[in-house]
């Protein structure tokens, strides 16, 4: 049981950090601060694109255009801690017999 609660929390909360990873990233290129034709940073930036962006693009359509603000992510989040606490707090211990 203490596996399996491990992993879940390891695999949400490692999501939430490429999450702020990638609203950081956005961010820094979005200021020019970051030089995304270096082949690296190019490298980083897409990874972060194609692992968090098929959980953001439904919220992306359902939440109107904030001017330039984009807080899918912060809502991501918060479905994500939601989803932790309603895993591991009634359905695994219902499905395991606790």
């Amino acid at each position: 049981m203490q596996a399996v609660e491990w992993l879940i929390k390891t695999v949400i909360n490692l999501y939430i950090v490429l999450l702020i990873a990638s609203a950081i990233f956005s961010w820094l290129h979005a200021f020019d601060v970051i030089n995304s034709r270096n082949r690296f940073v190019y490298m980083v930036g897409d990874f972060l694109y194609r692992v968090t962006e098929p959980a953001l693009r439904p919220i992306r359509r359902i939440i109107p255009n904030l001017g330039g603000i984009d807080i899918s992510p912060i809502i991501l989040i918060l479905i994500l801690q939601f989803a932790e606490r309603l895993i591991l707090g009634d359905l695994l211990p219902a499905l395991m017999g606790y």
